[in-house]
């Protein structure tokens, strides 16, 4: 992990992107390290595309802007790679973590990324799983494997925290991810 971790999370509102980057650094601190998660949207709407920023350091964090260059891409939502330009910024060493049914080979090839990609069908988990169409959980999963930022069993503890009766699923959503993430370099 980077000295400081940033990574940017695309959805639209209502998809969960703004809640799971606050889960994920609640976690975070939970183990001693220090995280920050914000959001940036335009029109506070349903649908409309949102932005949310996480920050992860072993180190207080100073720093109090969007992220700009990110380390790793979240896309909750991948209509946005057809409408928008979301590795605006991506560092060289980025990665990007798409939630789709495709393979990671597959949206590698037909966006031409020249970072390496990883692709859970976080979607069809959550169906299967918390039986709504939300992939935020299966999402910070995804994210995890990636970046072995935290315990699971700390994201587990702020699901159940955050969703109470519904926490199975939204686990069980999230694990599947972690375990079933596809990747290409």
């Amino acid at each position: 992990m980077p000295e400081m971790l940033e990574v940017r999370w695309h959805g639209r509102g209502g998809m969960g992107s703004v809640t799971s980057a606050e889960l994920f650094a609640s976690a975070v601190i939970d183990e001693g390290k220090f995280a920050q998660s914000f959001p940036s949207f335009g029109p506070e709407r349903r649908g409309a595309p949102v932005i949310a920023y996480l920050r992860i350091s072993d180190e207080f964090i100073r720093i109090r802007t969007d992220i700009t260059k990110p380390d790793i891409l979240v896309v909750i939502d991948p209509k946005l790679l057809d409408q928008i330009d979301v590795t605006v910024g991506l560092k060289d060493s980025g990665k990007i973590i798409i939630n789709s049914s495709r393979s990671a080979k597959e949206l590698k090839e037909k966006y031409g990324f020249k970072w390496p990609v990883a692709a859970v069908d976080g979607l069809q988990i959550a169906r299967e799983t918390i039986k709504l169409p939300i992939a935020n959980t299966a999402m910070m999963g995804a994210l995890n494997r990636l970046t072995g930022a935290v315990k699971m069993e700390s994201l587990e503890e702020r699901l159940r925290e955050r969703f109470g009766a519904r926490a199975g699923g939204n686990i069980e959503a999230m694990t599947r991810a972690y375990n079933e993430l596809d990747m290409e370099d």
